[in-house]
């Protein structure tokens, strides 16, 4: 039997939990990974309530799936980020507060500290999630940046994640990062320097996900070779970008998605440009064996058929490591 198959239910939010179950039952999936928004799950309740988690164990299990990891990128995402109107519209309103940054940051921190304990409740190894990043903005380097404000954004960072961190290795849980643009580690480079910046404690990983790495030009198999024993969590997402740009760069000129001038979009598993062979294959190498989440999102493809054709995708595509050599009958007696 192959990797688990689940989906993750960020983009199906809108959809009360036991709907969203009872879907992707039907569609093949072995289990989900539940976003800590909607009512997916409560981090609040889980600590607070002792039958919630056995709750939402008990719903998913009378469909025949399992939970394997929890995600909580909203939250995360304000810890370190430059906080304005924005994050209002993402964070539960008992994080936002009256929106002064200061307590805003601070009481991000604590309820990521409050999900690792969570996530140990309900008996899963990973929360996935965003950091933020103070620095993101200095990306371009004009007007002239300093190295000594890049070292301060990751000297940020890792004084605000390594308390959060202390509280994962106290539940026995690990944090995944995803990599992606407008966090502190958005390709392979910055991944090694935030590694470094935390001390490249155990607790801190990543959710390997190529959809952001491919469309910036970054080698995605390269990722999973070079972090092999940090990537905790596998999300299969798949995007496109054109050979024939029509109008705008990598970071989209500002353009929604779905918009025909943009130079990449996210597609449907199998419908895009990441080579999901080759990923497979190195997840073999490197001995990863847990589950591979379909984050599905396609702008110009109806949402269930796309979420139950991805599922038989990664069923597809999906294959064990061979055990012995194709030539062992060869080998000398």
């Amino acid at each position: 039997m192959g990797r688990p198959v689940t989906l993750f239910t960020g983009q199906w939010a809108d959809l009360p939990l036991a709907t969203l179950a009872e879907k992707a039952a039907s569609w093949g999936y072995d289990g989900l990974e539940l976003a800590c928004w909607g009512d997916h799950f409560d981090v609040r309740r889980a600590l607070e309530d002792d039958a919630y988690c056995e709750g939402r164990r008990e719903l998913l299990a009378r469909h025949g799936l399992k939970v394997y990891a929890i995600s909580n990128h909203l939250v995360g995402q304000a810890v370190c980020d430059l906080i304005d109107e924005r994050h209002e519209a993402i964070v539960p309103p008992h994080v936002w507060g009256d929106g002064n940054p200061v307590g805003v940051r601070r009481r991000a921190a604590e309820e990521m500290q409050a999900t690792a304990r969570a996530a140990a409740r309900l008996g899963v190894p990973v929360v996935n999630g965003f950091t933020g990043s103070s620095i993101w903005r200095l990306l371009y380097g004009f007007p002239p940046v300093s190295e000594a404000a890049i070292e301060a954004g990751f000297a940020d960072f890792a004084a605000r994640w390594n308390p959060i961190l202390d509280a994962f290795d106290e539940a026995g849980v690990r944090f995944a990062l995803e990599v992606h643009p407008t966090e502190i580690a958005f390709d392979l480079v910055t991944a090694e320097r935030a590694l470094e910046a935390v001390g490249s404690r155990a607790a801190f990983g990543f959710n390997f996900d190529p959809s952001h790495l491919g469309y910036q030009g970054v080698d995605y198999v390269a990722f999973l070779e070079r972090f092999a024993e940090r990537i905790y969590h596998v999300h299969m997402k798949d995007v496109w970008w054109s050979h024939t740009p029509r109008g705008s760069g990598v970071f989209g000129g500002h353009l929604p998605f779905g918009d025909r001038r943009r130079y990449w979009d996210f597609r449907s598993l199998g419908r895009g440009s990441i080579d999901f062979e080759e990923i497979i294959r190195m997840l073999n190498r490197i001995g990863y064996d847990g589950p591979l989440s379909v984050e599905w999102e396609d702008s110009g493809m109806d949402r269930e058929h796309g979420a139950e054709e991805a599922c038989a995708f990664v069923r597809a595509v999906d294959f064990p490591p061979s055990a012995v050599a194709f030539d062992a009958a060869f080998a000398e007696k």
